[in-house]
């Protein structure tokens, strides 16, 4: 279903800033993934996505597709989790568009579930379609994206042909404080980043960029639908827990991904960016019934009733 450019692209970007470019993603058709090469595609270039879903891959691929006329998008049936699947995506992608330019890592799978109610074989399941899925990605991709780095330099300065040789990984921020039902995700998305470090350390002398974009709570994507509560009080709760105080939208980690693939994000490697309305740190911040977050922080009261309080000045 086509989408509104505003949805997923905010207007700050120049267009034809990826003209004639060609990015290969993972979870292509997924609601996050799909906006990041949407608003690419808008921007001038091409794109593969793979997913296992024909229907779905193939639907998304046109979708996609309908963003800008004459765009080219094509949807390939592959397995994260099979390496020979990846690179004959990889190369039926460069053999058919050109080149690969860039590259998104995105195919993941998640679940609600505590250790005790966990098995081996749905924790492998995890580990398989995130980390290894994104290190077959990075290995399928990255000959060619050391191809596009050679003709498009990574100096610093203004190239005429634009720019290529990026790698986004998505993960998330689970593991950075530790979170309930969560044991496989934090796991695999804990070696997801370390892996874009690999890529970023081995292949940073040729100029290729890879970094890693931490999505936080995103209105309307699958995500959401299956691992949160949907009534009224709980979504209240919940971005109450935000420091920004609302959920992300689709565009906003699309934003992110252009500004890793443009120029202006050529000396940013190595680099974990979260994308979360601060999320993350606010695990320590809801300090109980008496100075609850972030209540008591609007409310500009003073600390009372412990020896450790101080009235401010200002």
């Amino acid at each position: 279903m086509p989408v509104s450019r505003e949805t997923f692209l905010s207007n700050v970007w120049r267009d034809g800033i990826f003209k004639d470019k060609v990015l290969f993603c993972t979870g292509g058709a997924g609601t996050i993934c799909s906006m990041q090469v949407r608003a690419f595609v808008a921007l001038g270039g091409n794109a593969c996505i793979t997913g296992r879903n024909p229907e779905k891959t193939e639907k998304g691929a046109a979708d996609i597709a309908s963003v800008r006329p004459g765009a080219k998008v094509i949807g390939i049936v592959a397995d994260v989790r099979d390496m020979k699947a990846m690179d004959a995506a990889a190369e039926r992608c460069a053999a058919e568009l050109g080149s690969i330019d860039f590259a998104i890592a995105g195919a993941a799978g998640n679940f609600l579930a505590p250790m005790s109610q966990l098995s081996s074989n749905a924790f492998k399941t995890v580990m398989e379609i995130d980390t290894l899925g994104s290190f077959h990605t990075a290995k399928a991709v990255l000959p060619y994206l050391v191809q596009s780095v050679q003709k498009h330099k990574n100096s610093g300065k203004a190239q005429p042909t634009g720019t290529g040789g990026r790698i986004i990984f998505i993960s998330a921020s689970f593991h950075f404080r530790g979170q309930p039902l969560q044991a496989h995700v934090m796991a695999a998305k804990a070696a997801v980043d370390q892996i874009s470090s690999s890529v970023a350390m081995e292949y940073g002398p040729h100029g290729i960029t890879s970094n890693v974009i931490t999505p936080g709570p995103i209105a309307g994507t699958e995500g959401m639908e299956r691992l949160s509560k949907s009534d009224e009080r709980s979504v209240k709760e919940s971005k109450a827990k935000i420091p920004v105080g609302r959920w992300g939208e689709v565009k906003e980690i699309a934003d992110a991904t252009v500004f890793l693939f443009s120029e202006a994000g050529s000396y940013v490697n190595g680099h974990v960016l979260v994308v979360d309305g601060g999320q993350w740190r606010t695990t320590g911040a809801d300090m109980g019934s008496t100075w609850r977050y972030p209540d008591f922080f609007l409310s500009g009261a003073a600390v009372e009733g412990v020896k450790g309080g101080k009235k401010s000045k200002l």
